[in-house]
C-alpha cells in the first residue's frame, strides 16, 4: 500500500465500484489499489475496462434490487447503509450463484459474463432475494 496516490488516482472515473464491499472485507479484487490519502484509504480499479464491467453490474443491482430495498432513484445518493447492503448484498448473492469459493469481484465479474454472455441475462429471480436477505456481521462485544 502507498502512502501518496499517483497523480490522477482519486478521480471518480478510476474509483473502485464496489469499494464499500472490498474495505468492509466482504469482497476482494485482485484489480484493487489501495491508496492513503491522509487517514483516508481509497481503493482505485486497475482496468478501465473493469471498472466498466463492475458498474454495468452495480447498475444492475441498483435497478433489480431498487424495490425490493426501497433505494431512491437511479442518479440519487443512497445512505452508506443501503449502499453497503446493495454491493455486499449484490456480491454475496453472485458468489452463491456461482459456487465461488471466495468473494473477488473481478473474477467473478468475469465469470458471470462467460456463463450467461451478458450481465443483464443474469437470473436475477435468483440473485435479488439473496442480495436482500444479506446482513451485516454482528459486531462483537
Amino acid at each position: 500500500m502507498s502512502s501518496a496516490p499517483p497523480a490522477g488516482c482519486c478521480e471518480a472515473a478510476h474509483d473502485c465500484v464496489f469499494a464499500k464491499a472490498v474495505l468492509a472485507r466482504s469482497a476482494a479484487c485482485e484489480l484493487a489499489r489501495r491508496h492513503l490519502v491522509g487517514e483516508r484509504e481509497l481503493l482505485a480499479c486497475g482496468s478501465p475496462i473493469a471498472r466498466m464491467n463492475c458498474a454495468t453490474l452495480a447498475a444492475l443491482l441498483h435497478e433489480r434490487a431498487r424495490f425490493a430495498l426501497r433505494l431512491p432513484a437511479p442518479g440519487r445518493p443512497l445512505m452508506h447503509m443501503q449502499a453497503l447492503r446493495l454491493q455486499c448484498g449484490g456480491l454475496d448473492a453472485l458468489r452463491g450463484w456461482l459456487r465461488a469459493g471466495e468473494a473477488d469481484v473481478h473474477l467473478m465479474v468475469r465469470q458471470a459474463q462467460q456463463a450467461r454472455g451478458s450481465l443483464a441475462e443474469l437470473p436475477w429471480d435468483q440473485l435479488v432475494p439473496s442480495l436482500v436477505a444479506w446482513q451485516p456481521a454482528r459486531r462483537r462485544r
